[in-house]
């Protein structure tokens, strides 16, 4: 029998066990994650730079692009890492850093989403107050609260995980560190502290849960009741890259430690896993910009300024082609 405090290192589950697949999912890993970079980081950039976009609304956005970078820079490049050198190993202190940084990523993202979806409850049922409702400290504040909500809650489940004697081995049924992996490692009848912090965080996600379902219900019955059909478009525009966001999150998450036993085995709890942990933090970029048109405009201004900023240097060589091609590419980028 062997606990916590002899264990130096675990095993992860690899992505495949023949080399050639191995660097496969290195490479699409690779592209999820360069992708996730550049869509959060491009949004994180443009709501900051741009003040029209000095919102509630994006202000909520910025940071759950945050929690989306923290998310999947917890997860994915030590999974790279494995596949690259086809290594399975992390340590004690990787793998108790990992279970808390996505712990608090997770949690305090579920809190932003729960917050976007009050942002637009207000700014559609309640418009005349949503300056009240919504100030810049308002917005400060419940921020705040939703990221210590979310340490907190990782800080707990870290801090009772660490406690626990595991008596199974140290290899894991997962392609990175999370608490339901570790229960199933740990001896008979020491889990339930673990397990009874576990429900009391489904509690309040399920009452998180509960505040969007209501707040949409609200929100519906409100669009529905505009007379124009552009206003009704338009109502519903804003809702919907956030409700799909949160259906996408939900959805993955909920199956993925609630499936039936029947239909478990590892390569689909692998596949279930990747899905929630790691897709929704590169899609969400692409879900809340594809059809938003301020942001796009915000997007593209804020793209020109810089390329402006760095024509001059180009045109600055006396030579007629260069400046004709430097004064092409400036009147393309100012097109765009």
């Amino acid at each position: 029998m062997s606990n916590s405090s002899s264990i130096r290192q675990f095993l992860l589950l690899a992505f495949a066990d023949r080399r050639e697949l191995q660097l496969l999912h290195f490479w699409l890993c690779l592209g999820i994650y360069l992708a996730a970079l550049l869509g959060n980081g491009l949004i994180i950039t443009t709501i900051a730079c741009d003040h029209h976009l000095h919102t509630p609304m994006y202000f909520f956005l910025l940071n759950l692009s945050l929690l989306d970078l923290g998310s999947i820079s917890t997860t994915l490049p030590k999974a790279m890492a494995n596949s690259l050198w086809d290594n399975t190993d992390i340590s004690y202190k990787g793998w108790s850093a990992q279970l808390f940084f996505f712990a608090f990523f997770i949690e305090a993202e579920f809190s932003f989403l729960t917050l976007m979806s009050y942002d637009r409850y207000v700014a559609i049922c309640k418009p005349l107050h949503y300056g009240t409702l919504l100030g810049s400290r308002a917005c400060v504040h419940m921020a705040d609260a939703a990221w210590g909500t979310g340490f907190l809650t990782a800080l707990l489940h870290t801090a009772n995980t660490f406690s626990l004697p595991l008596c199974q081995g140290n290899a894991l049924d997962q392609f990175f560190c999370e608490i339901p992996q570790i229960l199933k490692l740990s001896c008979s009848h020491s889990y339930l502290r673990e397990l009874g912090l576990i429900v009391v965080s489904a509690c309040l996600s399920f009452g998180c849960f509960v505040f969007i379902v209501v707040s949409y219900v609200e929100i519906f019955r409100a669009v529905l009741r505009i007379p124009s059909e552009q206003g009704r478009h338009k109502a519903f525009s804003t809702c919907l890259p956030h409700l799909a966001v949160v259906s996408l999150f939900i959805s993955t998450g909920v199956f993925a430690h609630l499936k039936p036993p029947s239909i478990s085995s590892p390569s689909l709890d692998l596949v279930v896993s990747f899905l929630y942990s790691v897709v929704p933090s590169a899609v969400n970029p692409l879900i809340y910009s594809m059809r938003n048109q301020e942001f796009m405009g915000s997007l593209r201004k804020c793209l020109g300024f810089f390329s402006r900023h760095r024509l001059p240097h180009v045109s600055s060589i006396d030579s007629h082609p260069v400046r004709c091609v430097s004064e092409k590419s400036s009147t393309v980028i100012l097109f765009c």
